[in-house]
């Protein structure tokens, strides 16, 4: 083979390529018709569960609601009492999740717990 035969079929192999991972970053979920996915239901879960269940991409406000204003900083050690938008509700790239947590052990305050039923 010529060289510039190879080098030309390299380069398309690497266009190729670049197709097909771009294609499959974007593929579309069941019931993703609108570019919205449903929102999970993370109450009375841990905090990691948020992280590992939404997409990279998702707008995510996280805070503590025991009263103390307290960081989170170690996700393994929060569960989640409260969350915006509620569950089944589609997200898209402009909504921004809201979740209020508490420390492990802990109980959700009871203005908190009525508030999100």
């Amino acid at each position: 083979m010529k060289p510039a035969t190879v080098v030309g079929v390299g380069a398309v192999l690497a266009l190729a390529a670049v197709a097909a991972s771009s294609s499959v970053g974007e593929a579309a979920e069941p019931g993703d018709e609108a570019g919205t996915r449903p929102m999970p239901d993370f109450l009375g879960r841990g905090l990691w569960r948020v992280f590992t269940h939404l997409d990279r991409r998702t707008r995510l406000d996280v805070h503590d609601v025991s009263g103390r204003d307290r960081r989170v900083l170690w996700p393994p050690r929060w569960q989640v009492c409260t969350q915006y938008p509620a569950a089944g509700t589609g997200l898209d790239r402009r909504t921004t999740v809201m979740i209020g947590v508490v420390r492990k052990g802990e109980t959700c305050p009871p203005r908190v717990r009525d508030a999100r039923r």
